[in-house]
């Protein structure tokens, strides 16, 4: 007998907002988890990304076996082995999830899979990563991660045209959402002129959270009233772009031929601040038609504490007038936004770094012994 899916979760999925979890493992596969979160926990998607991985892979044992198997014939490319590492674990969550995205007529029960960070500033290369990993899974409920760099809003256009699901991944600034949402709506449009369907595409716009107000909270005073604010209030910015751009004329010539709108996805959710409270990006960014990628800890903390009580309002009138006093006070966004891409860029490098590293170091040990 299956418990009650959580209440406290389940008030928040009925206010509009998706639940995806923000990590994925084999163990957590295997172990039957993440079905259980599926289940239990009102969860409807997850992502994955190269830091991700690498925590998963450096700190288990249980892709060994799959390691040792090509081992035994000649030492594979790293790379290659580990999409197919990877990719394997993206089946699994995309065939737990996959009764939720027929259930919701394919309008939720994503899992996401990134390209390689090395190519966040290369276009062509990214597009031809991306063509070859959507036609490896060959999946309804999979998506490609893309970063929100320079290079990466063309490939987001030439994706969308080739119809491809994007997730836009390391998203900060409302400016760089414009562009975003401009390059989703000329991939549909070229699609639509080209006599090729739209209404199977899905695409969503991963605007991290958390990170900002670290930056911005470094610049005020100790004792602001606008520390833990900066965030909230560009993401409600960016929630009015969202409703003001898919909505009109351009949008619903779209929508009549079965286009979805490009969702809005809050990531980076867990709080870094302890002072905070430790649901607070979930509590503050409640909004019909949204994501939320949540830590697993922050999603157990929602069960457990979170209040679906505020609402983000269509105007964000007040959320202006927060980032207008909070750059009053020396918060400059627009650098803090564009420091926090090259960084979330970096940072994923690293970590892919560190994954491919283990990789040849478990493929020299398991070689040896073998």
């Amino acid at each position: 007998m299956h418990a009650k899916p959580n209440p406290r979760l389940e008030r928040l999925h009925d206010a509009g907002v998706s639940i995806w979890l923000d990590t994925l493992s084999r163990e957590l596969l295997d172990s039957g988890e993440f079905g259980e979160l599926v289940r239990d926990y009102a969860v409807t998607g997850a992502t994955s990304n190269p830091t991700i991985f690498a925590k998963a892979i450096t700190g288990s044992d249980r892709y060994d076996d799959q390691l040792r198997s090509p081992a035994s014939n000649g030492r594979p490319e790293s790379r290659e082995l580990f999409f197919a590492i990877a990719l394997d674990d993206v089946r699994s969550a995309a065939g737990i999830l996959r009764p939720v995205h027929e259930r919701t007529g394919g309008g939720d029960g994503f899992i996401s899979f990134e390209c390689t960070p090395d190519l966040a500033d290369d276009t062509e290369g990214t597009i031809a990563q991306a063509l070859d990993l959507w036609q490896r899974l060959d999946l309804p409920n999979a998506l490609i991660k893309v970063p929100a760099t320079a290079a990466g809003v063309g490939a987001i256009e030439e994706l969308t045209a080739r119809g491809v699901n994007v997730n836009v991944t390391l998203l900060f600034s409302v400016q760089r959402y414009e562009e975003v949402i401009e390059a989703y709506l000329r991939g549909l449009e070229r699609r639509v002129a080209d006599g090729e369907p739209i209404d199977g595409i899905t695409s969503v716009a991963s605007f991290f959270v958390s990170r900002v107000d670290a930056k911005a909270d470094a610049a005020l005073a100790a004792d602001s009233p606008l520390r833990g604010q900066v965030a909230i209030a560009n993401a409600h910015v960016a929630y009015g772009r969202y409703l003001a751009r898919f909505a009109g004329e351009r949008w619903e010539a779209l929508e009549e031929r079965g286009a979805k709108p490009q969702r809005p996805l809050w990531a980076s959710t867990g709080t870094k601040d302890p002072s905070y409270p430790d649901v607070l990006y979930v509590e503050k960014l409640i909004a019909p038609g949204v994501i939320n990628t949540m830590p697993e800890q922050t999603l157990r903390a929602f069960a457990e504490h979170g209040n679906v009580e505020h609402a983000l309002e269509a105007d964000p009138t007040e959320a202006r007038a927060v980032l207008s006093a909070a750059a009053a006070e020396g918060v400059d966004l627009e650098q803090i936004t564009s420091d926090l891409e090259r960084d979330g860029v970096k940072a994923f490098c690293d970590s892919y770094d560190q994954l491919i590293d283990c990789i040849e170091s478990k493929l020299g040990s398991l070689i040896g012994a073998s």
